[in-house]
């Protein structure tokens, strides 16, 4: 394979988001934040969707500060809860119109064992359930937007990803935590683009979209020694943020499925066009993970043929 050119885009590069309602999951830190802070500087009303509302409300209160005139709000939402889901998704559509960019990126990486509400694997659980269910309460919200987009956030991680629909919340004596975050990155990507395909057989005008931010400074790490140390030589949240808002709003992002860093090992570089496991494109695996998915949060994912039509 060639060596692949990034595209020096800077989040300050995003064009005006005027009368754009924009979503972001785990936006009060790391490049959630930034990219808070970018659409709301750009014109956009911001949307933090995040589980510790004290932390979102600091990180609204700091964006205020930069941009005095900014347009944006917290909202109280646990993915590691399908009520809270439930709940949030229904708050938010009563408070706004239409929904034109949703950012599914909070996530967990690596934490001590543990279960969500509902009884999932605490990465699974919270990075791919909770996020499936998210996405499938706001799409009539989505449908209703001019031009929307949903991405959602994998990472590089995903290549380590296995998908074992027998036991996808990796039960057993040795709880293998890094195994955890690779297969719910993988359900991540997967999830999207099956989200892509159905969207386009349905004839929607919903795009859905996916990125990953590269090794980038945040407190994902905080669970490892070792990662907080190689923070040092990571990519800054800004770095980290910029492929994620370059999908979520640039024309050219809809060339291709995932984008992401495409300097050494993905880990650093500028944006560009990412590379995207064989696990992740196998079609028939994505219907089961589909399926699954569904049964898990007891909810059927539906995207109806007449969604996006006049």
């Amino acid at each position: 394979m060639g060596k692949r050119i990034g595209l020096k885009w800077r989040l300050t590069d995003t064009k005006p988001q005027h009368d754009k309602v924009v979503l972001i999951t785990g936006s009060n830190s790391g490049i959630g934040l930034e990219m808070a802070k970018e659409f709301a500087g750009k014109g956009a009303e911001v949307v933090l969707a995040c589980r510790n509302q004290a932390k979102a409300a600091d990180a609204t209160s700091r964006i205020k500060a930069q941009y005095p005139e900014a347009n944006v709000r917290t909202l109280d939402l646990d993915l590691a809860d399908l009520n809270s889901v439930k709940q949030a998704a229904t708050a938010f559509m009563a408070s706004a119109p239409h929904l034109d960019i949703l950012i599914n990126n909070a996530g967990v990486m690596i934490p001590p064992r543990g279960t969500t509400a509902d009884g999932f694997e605490l990465q699974v659980g919270t990075n791919h359930l909770g996020h499936f269910a998210f996405t499938a309460h706001l799409l009539p919200h989505l449908e209703k937007a001019d031009e929307p987009r949903i991405v959602t956030v994998s990472s590089i991680a995903h290549t380590m990803g296995r998908l074992n629909l027998e036991n996808m919340h990796g039960e057993g004596k040795r709880y293998d935590k890094w195994g955890q975050y690779g297969r719910s990155k993988l359900a991540n990507l997967m999830f999207g683009l099956e989200l892509s395909r159905r969207l386009k057989a349905a004839g929607s005008r919903v795009v859905s979209i996916c990125s990953h931010p590269g090794y980038a400074n945040t407190s994902l790490q905080r669970h490892s020694l070792i990662w907080r140390m190689l923070n040092n030589v990571a990519l800054s949240p800004q770095r980290g943020a910029a492929p994620t808002l370059y999908a979520a709003t640039e024309p050219d992002a809809l060339l291709h499925p995932y984008w992401g860093p495409v300097g050494p090992l993905e880990a650093w570089g500028w944006t560009g066009k990412a590379n995207i496991s064989s696990r992740a494109t196998n079609e028939e695996d994505a219907k089961q993970l589909w399926s699954w998915s569904e049964e898990q949060v007891g909810f059927a994912f539906d995207v109806p043929s007449s969604l996006g039509q006049s």
